[in-house]
């Protein structure tokens, strides 16, 4: 199979509720447990920043520093992956965004997709199914992230052209000219996105056909509700011109990638995923990451890393077990949050095992033998 990917060290320094933290890990699971609130999910979250974006709770780089000091914080780590080892390192002064350094040099956030491949599984996400669309296309968009690092700045350019037009749009602008060289940067970016999303969906659905798992696949595809998908750059012109007087009217752009929605169903019993239990929505998620984890491996090289936050509260015994042994199977090196050491049972000795807890308002951080 793959190489590994993992991270050998994390530090902090005045993230959240940690004033200091150093971990020295290896490339096993960490089962990271301890009370609510004590800091275990801000462990995840300083993780999460290695990707690109804006990690996994999107919260801006004033609110991830540690109060009431407020004075900025740092996060470093040493990543070991399929190009070898390099030294990344992130500091936010005084709330300004995070600047990265890798290997000692400035780089842009992009270029940490191109070392570092990061999932998650939050339990905010488990209303993915039921929620408005625009929560289903930050999920779809993530995973597609971890595929092709360079969507994120398409995405960008895209979002940044839309609002000049939503502007003009609003202003009731009328003259076309305006209009031109927006809508040909929304329509060669957008199309940039639309192919990457189903390419996407194409590997997803590969890497679950014939995968022997406790979850259930689930079948995904792409919908643009009332209009219609368009992955072609001069149909999404065209579209975006004929579009014009209906857009006037409405104040913003009707029609585009930031339509979309992701359609979930559930695959063996062809229901829907809005419509199954929660369980079999916690466990078509659970389902969805490891099979984009099995379809990184195999383009990246290795398995991504994984964030998996409160998993296995939600999960009896067996289907823990069912978890813990297909992380252990990908070689990913996952790091779960749980209140307690018991909901780890079953890794035994495969995973390393470490402490939060909370005192005066600071995390205190210790790795742990096996309990």
């Amino acid at each position: 199979m793959s190489e590994t990917l993992f991270l050998e060290r994390l530090t902090l320094s005045h993230f959240r509720s940690h004033r200091r933290a150093v971990l020295d890990v290896d490339a096993r699971p960490l089962a990271i447990y301890g009370p609510n609130g004590a800091g275990k999910t801000n462990l995840l979250e300083a993780v999460s920043l290695f990707s690109p974006g804006r990690g996994m709770r999107r919260a801006s780089a004033e609110a991830m520093t540690r109060r009431p000091e407020a004075i900025g914080w740092k996060l470093g780590g040493q990543v070991a992956g399929p190009g070898g080892r390099s030294e990344v390192a992130f500091v936010s002064e005084q709330g300004q965004p995070r600047q990265v350094r890798i290997d000692e040099k400035a780089q842009p956030q992009v270029a940490l997709g191109r070392l570092v491949r990061v999932l998650w599984l939050v339990p905010s996400m488990d209303r993915l199914w039921i929620e408005g669309a625009e929560g289903r296309r930050r999920f779809l968009d993530r995973m597609t992230l971890s595929f092709f690092p360079d969507h994120a700045e398409a995405s960008l350019d895209y979002e940044k052209a839309m609002r000049d037009r939503n502007r003009l749009l609003k202003d009731q602008v009328r003259d076309a000219h305006w209009y031109r060289a927006l809508e040909a940067q929304m329509a060669r970016t957008g199309a940039q996105i639309q192919a990457n999303r189903q390419e996407a969906l194409t590997r997803i659905a590969a890497a679950q056909q014939g995968a022997e798992t406790a979850f259930p696949a689930a079948e995904l595809e792409l919908s643009a509700g009332e209009g219609e998908l368009y992955a072609e750059e001069v149909a999404l012109g065209l579209a975006l011109e004929a579009s014009r007087p209906r857009d006037l009217a409405a104040g913003r752009t009707l029609i585009g990638p930031h339509r979309a929605d992701l359609i979930g169903t559930y695959a063996a019993k062809g229901v829907p995923a809005a419509d199954c239990s929660t369980g079999e929505q916690k466990a078509l998620l659970i389902s969805l990451i490891l099979a984009n984890a099995r379809a990184i491996a195999a383009d990246f090289g290795a398995p991504p890393i994984l964030l998996l936050d409160e998993v296995a509260a939600h999960l009896d015994a067996g289907r823990r077990a069912a978890l813990y042994a297909e992380v252990t199977a990908l070689g990913a090196q996952a790091w779960m949050t749980g209140t307690g050491p018991e909901l780890f049972a079953e890794l035994g000795g495969a995973a390393q095992y470490v402490e939060v807890t909370e005192d005066k308002g600071e995390s205190q951080v210790t790795q742990k033998d096996m309990p």
